[in-house]
């Protein structure tokens, strides 16, 4: 059971600095800490991806990748390859796969840099607004109600779970069976 003097204590320490802090720190100093931080992660995961395709020189995906449609694709997607960066930062672990195919690809750093400034000016104010306020939620909803925190994270999980098993279902009926091939 939650105590009086503990749930006193989170609801001041949520008054005295406010929701789109952190200990005290004024929102413009975390929003920028953030914007920092992937900022980083995001060009390692590039780099690491040019990496990879360099250190792939002469094997059977440098020949695939080297053909005339991989080639075309490859030109497309560093046309439109930079809006898919930007957007990336809208959702959750895609943007890993996107950084990391944008260097695998070996998209020009140039236009990759416009389009992941923009995604991480766009992750940080999220993450720094909509994400904090959710933080300081969970942490009050579970001072407060923890078996409701409780149901929330395991009807969460369950939908998850459900949603995964339906995709996977969906995906083996379209496949075609032994029989039929």
């Amino acid at each position: 059971m939650v105590t009086a003097p503990l749930l006193a204590a989170a609801s001041s320490d949520a008054e005295r600095h406010g929701v789109f802090t952190l200990e005290g720190f004024p929102y413009w100093i975390v929003y920028v800490a953030a914007f920092g931080i992937v900022m980083v992660r995001a060009q390692a995961t590039y780099w690491l991806g040019r990496g990879v395709a360099r250190g792939m020189g002469g094997t059977r995906v440098a020949q695939v990748l080297a053909s005339p449609r991989a080639t075309q694709v490859i030109d497309r997607i560093h046309r439109w390859g930079p809006p898919a960066v930007t957007f990336s930062f809208f959702t959750v672990g895609v943007q890993t796969v996107v950084n990391l195919a944008a260097g695998y690809l070996r998209m020009p750093f140039g236009r990759y840099l416009v389009a992941l400034t923009f995604g991480c000016l766009v992750w940080a104010a999220i993450w720094t607004t909509v994400g904090t306020a959710v933080v300081w939620g969970a942490v009050l909803l579970f001072l407060h109600h923890p078996a409701v925190l409780a149901a929330l994270v395991v009807l969460a999980l369950g939908l998850t779970a459900w949603l995964l098993h339906r995709r996977r279902t969906r995906t083996d009926a379209a496949q075609p069976t032994p029989e039929e091939v």
